[in-house]
């Protein structure tokens, strides 16, 4: 029997949400406990945006999310309305939590055991135990300070990053997360190993915000989880009790503009023509896209195109999934796969140059380590994400992703998946293009704008337009950021302000 929503207040009037990725479908579900009728749109066939499934030939592939660390904020979706995750999604633990790959063959598996991870702290640098403890406090005090005092606080008036930025620059909210690390690390290799979680979220970890260091032990205190079926059965459940709760889906449907009267959100047009009246919209798309596609001729005070034009977006992504007719037991469910160059490779992929580089970095993921069920019988399913320029490099994908593919297949052969080029018995790939085609992501970023300090918090997109009344922002490209928790947390400050404005 179907649970009842916990709303305590009548009907507040229609409200229409623009995208069934994570950002719009948990916004939809807290707005539908605040006691709005709710309908959600989506462009494409199936929900979760970037984190749709891709199937073939008995394979099942995440397309997009496939780390899980605050599971927590997806509890709350359903503790809303009365429910248990549990009843609906098994999670696994991910153990290590990844294993890093160094060029020389040497590896550094990350995990939440203490004592595993100062042995191999220990293992790469004896000197640096002392300075790994202090990054760890220091992490765990950026996790207080910027995620659980300020990370679901909206930051749509300056007076509120006043009141925050003192506290963020005590902690080195100024510097970057590789800043931050190489005061407490000695040893290059562990200073690497520590500083690649920005790149999660699309940011150059030599210029993202210190904040992001938060993330170190958001993983340590969560854990790294992974969904029984997928991050997809995760969206599937999700989509479930939307239905439960009486939260309409509309699929393939593409909205063309948002019809605004007065100053104010009157509702959406599809591009087949149809118009759906709503008092208010919660926007899960690309921000820039948002004001640059969806309000054609309105006079923008603060998000003007030449505004967009200047913003610094992340790096695109090329994605190759593929099955194997056989198991590779020794390969983590995380890998990454560093290549010689560091700063070097990551100030060569965001800066724009007009080819993809020689050496790259890579993660591979594995989900077959932890669930079977993803591949069939003794296989094993893969995707791996390369880092690549953004579309304003101007790179012809059509011509550069089979010659990509071939490499990453060589790469991986070498180094980690002997065999692979007579294993592959299935594959496809996504590149920055399918990113703009499909989600509509400005130059095809894979994380819309970058994460650095003066794109971050109130200089991010704000969760409530400042252009027209009655929309609301989350998503990816908005405050606080990028990556699952950040997303998830997005429609958390959109429920704060939806309830603000109810009084």
């Amino acid at each position: 029997m179907a649970s009842e929503s916990r709303a305590t207040h009548p009907p507040s009037g229609n409200l229409i949400v623009i995208g069934g990725g994570f950002g719009g479908i948990a916004a939809a579900l807290r707005a539908r406990a605040l006691g709005y009728d709710v309908t959600l749109l989506d462009r494409l066939e199936q929900l979760g945006g970037r984190g749709r499934v891709v199937e073939h030939d008995g394979f099942r592939f995440d397309a997009g999310p496939t780390v899980i660390t605050a599971p927590f904020l997806l509890e709350e979706l359903f503790t809303l309305f009365g429910e248990t995750l549990s009843h609906h999604v098994t999670l696994l633990p991910v153990f290590p939590f990844y294993r890093v790959r160094f060029i020389d063959g040497h590896s550094f598996d990350l995990s939440g055991d203490p004592a595993a991870m100062r042995a191999e702290v220990a293992r790469f640098s004896s000197a640096d135990r002392a300075g790994y403890e202090k990054m760890l406090r220091h992490s765990a005090e950026l996790y207080r300070v910027g995620y659980e005092r300020y990370g679901a606080t909206p930051f749509h008036e300056f007076a509120t990053m006043l009141k925050a930025f003192p506290a963020l620059l005590r902690l080195g909210g100024h510097r970057s997360v590789y800043g931050i690390v190489r005061r407490y690390l000695r040893d290059e290799s562990l200073r690497r190993v520590f500083t690649l979680q920005p790149l999660l979220v699309g940011g150059h970890p030599f210029h993202t915000s210190g904040v992001y260091a938060l993330i170190q032990h958001l993983e340590r205190a969560h854990g790294v989880w992974f969904a029984k079926g997928g991050t997809g059965a995760l969206v599937a459940a999700l989509g479930a009790l939307m239905e439960r709760q009486g939260i309409t889906i509309r699929l393939q449907a593409d909205v063309g503009r948002l019809l605004h009267e007065n100053g104010r959100i009157t509702g959406v047009a599809l591009a087949t023509g149809e118009t759906l009246p709503a008092s208010r919209v919660i926007a899960n798309a690309d921000a820039p896209a948002i004001y640059a596609d969806l309000l054609p001729g309105m006079k923008r005070r603060r998000w003007t195109d030449r505004r967009l034009d200047r913003l610094d977006y992340s790096m695109g992504l090329f994605v190759f999934y593929f099955g194997t007719d056989r198991r590779y037991e020794n390969t983590a469910h995380h890998t990454i796969l560093l290549g010689e160059r560091y700063r070097a490779l990551l100030d060569e992929i965001f800066g724009r140059p007009d080819h993809v580089p020689e050496d790259l970095s890579l993660y591979l993921h594995r989900p077959t380590a932890t669930d079977p069920g993803m591949a069939p019988p003794g296989q094993d399913a893969f995707y791996v994400l390369a880092p690549v320029p953004n579309l304003r490099s101007g790179i012809d994908w059509a011509a550069a992703a089979p010659r990509l593919r071939d490499r990453l297949v060589s790469m991986l052969e070498t180094r980690e998946l002997p065999g692979l080029s007579q294993a592959i018995v299935t594959e496809s790939w996504m590149t920055p293009e399918t990113f703009r085609r499909d989600y509509r992501s400005r130059h095809g970023a894979g994380f819309s704008v970058s994460p650095r300090l003066t794109q971050s918090a109130w200089f991010r997109f704000h969760n409530r337009s400042e252009e027209v009344a009655g929309l609301y922002l989350v998503g990816a490209g908005t405050h606080p950021g990028a990556g699952l928790p950040g997303v998830l947390t997005s429609a958390k400050v959109v429920e704060a302000l939806l309830r603000d404005e109810r009084g």
